[in-house]
């Protein structure tokens, strides 16, 4: 007889182990967790490791915030060596002797820093008419996903042992790392490919918060979910608005100078969910949390 599954809600922040999907992960750590519910916030390659950060209960209504996070990731990539999916779990399609510097790597990753267009591998989850990209090419299809407008804030060379590179990047959403050791080694002349990936940040989320997935029960402590909207100004309302905004009703609070997203409280602390403010001051709930974290038995595992 299965255990019932645990009403959870908050973040885990997961250092997730190589050769596990993030979809793989989540259902992992949601099972250990004996959680009703969850979804996570972006997607890691089975080649890689790190930060993924999961949503369970309440909290999945802060996933759409943290696809829009910074990311940070070190990343080894092997010059020389082209691969089918531009990492080391594909076929090797070339290879080319290596004559770039120290100095020639360095002058290339100014190429890929900034606004930057990017295509992302034909082995990709990115779907087109329904249809992922990596099915298509496992079929032989040769179609590329479209290239979209990407940005990378910095990258740094760490180490070089031999053809294989050590890159720290920092980026905003939708960067490819596959493609940028791809696209790196086409500027050098001699090919390269993704030989691990690490995810060391996530928006606030580092490293050094993650459980690994060994160690995660149903007594891991999770974080608070409005942790993962701290980008957004917060809003205290008196008791008698935040009554109103409960019930999804639109309140106005005097002084207002922010118009976007924000966080909303009670006058006591308690975390209300999310609303839309404007610069007349009306606030409009949009996405509402329950009275908080907690933990009870709810039904049968999911």
């Amino acid at each position: 007889m299965k255990e019932p599954c645990l009403r959870r809600d908050g973040l885990l922040v997961l250092d997730k182990p190589v050769g596990l999907s993030s979809t793989q992960a989540l259902g992992q750590a949601k099972h250990r967790l004996r959680a009703c519910k969850g979804g996570h916030t972006g997607t890691l390659d089975p080649l890689a490791t790190g930060v993924l950060v999961l949503c369970f209960g309440e909290a999945t209504k802060a996933a759409s915030f943290l696809f829009e996070s910074d990311k940070c990731y070190r990343v080894t990539v092997t010059l020389g060596v082209t691969t089918s999916t531009f990492d080391a779990e594909g076929e090797v399609v070339a290879r080319q002797a290596v004559a770039a510097s120290d100095g020639d790597i360095r002058e290339a990753l100014v190429r890929f820093t900034g606004d930057i267009e990017q295509i992302p591998p034909r082995f990709s989850a990115i779907k087109q008419a329904g249809v992922p990209f990596y099915e298509r090419a496992r079929r032989g299809d040769m179609a590329l996903p479209p290239s979209r407008s990407v940005r990378v804030h910095a990258i740094e060379l760490l180490d070089r042992v031999g053809n294989d590179v050590t890159l720290q990047i920092d980026c905003g959403k939708g960067v490819y790392i596959r493609s940028l050791a791809h696209d790196l080694g086409v500027v050098l002349g001699c090919g390269a490919h993704v030989k691990a990936l690490r995810r060391m940040a996530v928006g606030r989320f580092t490293i050094e918060q993650a459980v690994p997935l060994a160690e995660v029960s149903p007594d891991t402590r999770l974080v608070e979910s409005d942790a993962a909207l701290t980008a957004l100004p917060a809003v205290v309302l008196p008791s008698f608005l935040a009554r109103s905004a409960r019930r999804g009703q639109a309140v106005f609070i005097g002084g207002r100078s922010h118009e976007g997203w924000a966080r909303l409280y009670d006058d006591e602390g308690a975390f209300l969910g999310i609303g839309w403010s404007d610069l007349g001051g009306e606030i409009r709930p949009k996405r509402l949390w329950g009275l908080g974290s907690h933990v009870e038995p709810v039904g049968a595992a999911g």
